[in-house]
C-alpha cells in the first residue's frame, strides 16, 4: 500500500482537484511549480533557517513522567505548542509565504477556524511585508477574540463569513471566492491538508518537520527512531499529517487520529467525519465529509474551533479506508477532562484541539514498555475563556 500522493494528486482513491473552471488557472499555476521551488536548495536553506531562528525549532520531545505513571506507558509530548505563535500552523505558513514570494505573488489570503492559522499567516505576512486578508466565520470571531486581536495587531484584515454555519467551512468558501476574483496577484495560503491538489501534499510536506524531528529525538532518548504509537487530533488534519508523515510506511507504528465527537456522534452536534460521514467532494477534494442524503454538507460541532470542519484531508481518508490509521473520537467533555488532567499532572495547558488527542490515552490499550508520542499541536492561551467558564461553572 502506498500512502504518498500520486502525480494526479490522489491518495488511493481520495484527493484530486475537483474545481470549477474559474479556479483552473490558479490551481494549475501552483501545481506546475510548487515541487521545483520547494525542493530547490535555495528554498530549503531559507525555510530551515526561518524554522530554526524565527519559529524556534526543533520543538522539544518531552517525556511526561506523571502521565506515564498514570497510564502505564512511556508517554512523550511533541511540544508544537512551544512554536512561535503557539501552534504547529506556523511551520506551514513559513513554507507557503516563501513559495508565494518566489511565484511573484503580492497579496495573501487565508481562512481560519480557531484563529491559529490566521495568526500564523498574519505573522509571516508581517515578517515579509505583504498585505494579508483572513476570512473567519462570524461565530469563530466571537469565540476566538484573542486571536482576532492578534491578527489585527499584526496588520491583517479579518473579514467575517456570515453565511451557513458561520464557521471554518464558510470562511473557506469566502476565501475561494476571493481567489477566483483575484487570480494574478493573490496567493491563497490554505491552513490544512485539505482543498484541491497540490495543497494537501504541500501542507503535509511543510508539516513533516514534526515527525522528522521525532525520529532523531526518539533515538536520542530511547535508542529507537520510531514510536509504537503516534496520536494526533484531526479536523482537516495538518498536525496529524506532519506527525504521521515519516512513519506512514512503517507498519510497526500505529497511527492514531482523534476526531471531535462533539456532544456525541448520534446527537447531530458532532464533527466525527469518519464515523457519520461518507465519500464525496468538499473544497475541491474527494474525501470523507458530513453530508445529508442529497449531498448537502451538514453542520459540524466541536468545542474546539479548529476541529469544527465537516470533512478530513484526503490523506486521512485514505488512512481510514485502508485501515492504516486508527480513528477514534473524543467528546467535548472528554477533551475538557483531558485538558485539565494534563494541566494538573504536567503543568502544560493545551489547546482544546490538542486536548482531543490527549483524551485518546483513556481509550487505547497501553503496555508498560510501549513508547507513545502525543502531538501537542497547540497551547491553550486562545481557549482560556472556555476553560474559565468551565471552572466557574464547576464552582
Amino acid at each position: 500500500m502506498n500512502y504518498t500522493v500520486d502525480k494526479k494528486g490522489f491518495y488511493g482513491e481520495f484527493g484530486g482537484a475537483f474545481i470549477p473552471e474559474m479556479l483552473h488557472h490558479n490551481v494549475e499555476e501552483l501545481k506546475s511549480c510548487y515541487l521545483d521551488i520547494i525542493e530547490s536548495d535555495e528554498f530549503k536553506k531559507e525555510f530551515k533557517q526561518l524554522l530554526k531562528d524565527y519559529v524556534g525549532r526543533p520543538t522539544p520531545l518531552y517525556f511526561a513522567k506523571r502521565l506515564s505513571e498514570k497510564y502505564g506507558a512511556n508517554i512523550y509530548l511533541k511540544r508544537e505548542d512551544l512554536n512561535h505563535t503557539g501552534a504547529h500552523k506556523v511551520n506551514n505558513t513559513v513554507g507557503q509565504i516563501l513559495l508565494a514570494k518566489k511565484m511573484g505573488k503580492t497579496r495573501i489570503i487565508a481562512e481560519t477556524g480557531a484563529g491559529q492559522h490566521g495568526v500564523a499567516t498574519a505573522t509571516v505576512c508581517a515578517l515579509m511585508n505583504m498585505p494579508c486578508i483572513v476570512y473567519m466565520g462570524e461565530i469563530d470571531i466571537q469565540r476566538q477574540a484573542p486571536n482576532v486581536a492578534r491578527m489585527q495587531m499584526l496588520g491583517a484584515e479579518v473579514k467575517a463569513a456570515i453565511s451557513g454555519s458561520k464557521t471554518l467551512k464558510d470562511a473557506t468558501n469566502e476565501a475561494i471566492r476571493d481567489w477566483i476574483a483575484n487570480p494574478e496577484d493573490t496567493y491563497y495560503l490554505i491552513g490544512s491538508v485539505v482543498g484541491p491538489h497540490p495543497y494537501p501534499d504541500m501542507v503535509a510536506r511543510f508539516q513533516s518537520i514534526i515527525s522528522e524531528e521525532m525520529q532523531y529525538q526518539l533515538e536520542e532518548q530511547t535508542g529507537k527512531n520510531y514510536p509504537d504509537k503516534v496520536i494526533a487530533c484531526v479536523g482537516g488534519g495538518s498536525n496529524a499529517a506532519g506527525a504521521f508523515y515519516h512513519f506512514l510506511d512503517n507498519e510497526k507504528v500505529e497511527l492514531i487520529a482523534v476526531e471531535a465527537d462533539g456532544l456525541g456522534i448520534n446527537t447531530g452536534k458532532t464533527a466525527a467525519t469518519t464515523q457519520i460521514g461518507s465519500e464525496g467532494i468538499i473544497h475541491g477534494s474527494k474525501t470523507y465529509l458530513m453530508q445529508n442524503s442529497e449531498g448537502q454538507i451538514t453542520e459540524p460541532h466541536s468545542i474546539s474551533a479548529g476541529l469544527d470542519y465537516p470533512g478530513i484531508g484526503p490523506l486521512h481518508a485514505h488512512l481510514f479506508k485502508s485501515k492504516r490509521g486508527t480513528f477514534l473520537g473524543a467528546t467535548d467533555q472528554e477533551a475538557l477532562n483531558a485538558a485539565f488532567e494534563l494541566t494538573k499532572l504536567e503543568g502544560i495547558i493545551p489547546a482544546l484541539e490538542s486536548a482531543h488527542a490527549m483524551a485518546a490515552l483513556n481509550k487505547i490499550k497501553l503496555k508498560n514498555d510501549e513508547c507513545v508520542v502525543v502531538n501537542l499541536s497547540g497551547r491553550g492561551d486562545k481557549d482560556m475563556e472556555t476553560y474559565m467558564r468551565v471552572m466557574n461553572n464547576g464552582k
